[in-house]
């Protein structure tokens, strides 16, 4: 049995971690991808949970072994997935949804064709400096710099084969869960999950 991939990415503040955490609230067959991240934790993240946090040294030596399928840098800190676990946790059947960037996305995509990328974006350049206002976490400073690389980031949404427009967080999540849905039924994710049903069919 073979997991499926659901890649999704957003620029800072579009509510991208939300939904992502609301779908695997609510469909036990997903499963959030953990990265790793030179970053300090926000409050209430937890290693191991939102992501695994190792100093800079660390994760080069990570990078040195080969241990990453993807890495990136991202407003001055590093970030990458470990190929070993994605491959394990595939094999077991689990849906994998990775939160990334960009341009962690991209070298996903060229390394799973069958990933489905899913892009979020806000519903207005002002909703989106709102929400990185209400997070209360940053200054003036550095939220005019995150609108700008949202905007950065927004110019690559072409890239993605669905776009959520994250105006209503229910509707919004609704979207993404018919992504899941559409993407299971896939034939050739029921080909590899019905193989005996298949057969019995006569279809090989």
């Amino acid at each position: 049995m073979q997991g499926n991939l659901f890649i999704i990415s957003a620029p800072s503040g579009a509510g991208k971690t939300s939904l992502v955490r609301a779908l695997v609230e609510r469909d036990r067959g997903c499963r959030l991808s953990v990265s790793y991240t030179t970053r300090a934790p926000r409050p209430g993240e937890r290693d191991g949970v939102d992501y695994y946090f190792v100093d800079d040294a660390e994760f080069l030596a990570m990078l040195e072994r080969g241990d990453f399928i993807e890495h990136a840098l991202v407003y001055g800190n590093r970030y990458g997935t470990s190929g070993s676990r994605i491959a394990q946790l595939l094999g077991e059947g689990v849906d994998l949804i990775f939160e990334i960037d960009w341009q962690g996305a991209r070298t996903l995509r060229e390394r799973y064709a069958q990933a489905a990328s899913i892009f979020v974006l806000p519903p207005s350049t002002q909703a989106l400096l709102e929400r990185l206002r209400a997070r209360g976490q940053d200054s003036d400073e550095v939220i005019a710099r995150r609108l700008a690389a949202a905007q950065a980031d927004m110019e690559h949404v072409g890239e993605f084969e669905y776009v959520i427009i994250n105006k209503d967080f229910a509707t919004a999540l609704s979207e993404l869960q018919s992504i899941v849905a559409t993407t299971r039924l896939r034939y050739a994710t029921q080909r590899a999950r019905h193989a005996q049903l298949f057969t019995d069919l006569g279809l090989g």
